[in-house]
């Protein structure tokens, strides 16, 4: 009885602590940012990952060399250098589609989907960790 007792609250604190570290809020990197949208829920342009990035945390994507990306916004001032976007290896592919930030400096624009001119205020969510 006490074994079971205790994996049980064991398990339970591994589950907690997991879901704490999972949904932190990480320092915004810019307090604006440019979209298609007023929502930032259409991609603007289509770019090509030119080299691998390794991200230093998880507001960061990682892209591997050839990739497409599909960017949703561009933020601007002191976080200007970073955009927001998608990047999936396959249309089967077994890794999921997931949006986080990148360095403008690894990809290259391929094609503009529509213009990036509606300036939205980033959420704190935008630099949620999860």
């Amino acid at each position: 009885m006490a074994v079971s007792l205790r994996l049980a609250l064991v398990l339970i604190l591994a589950v907690s602590l997991q879901y704490t570290e999972a949904w932190r809020q990480m320092p915004k990197l810019s307090e604006k940012k440019l979209c298609a949208d007023g929502e930032c829920s259409h991609p603007i342009s289509m770019a090509v990952a030119l080299e691998d990035f390794y991200p230093s945390d998880c507001r960061f994507i990682p892209i591997r060399k050839g990739q497409v990306i599909y960017v949703f916004s561009k933020l601007k001032g002191r976080g200007r250098l970073f955009w927001a976007g998608s990047v999936q290896s396959g249309y089967y592919s077994e890794q999921e589609a997931r949006l986080g930030f990148f360095p403008s400096s690894v990809v290259e624009e391929t094609q503009l989907l529509q213009p990036g001119d509606v300036e939205v205020m980033t959420e704190p969510w935008d630099f949620y960790c999860n």
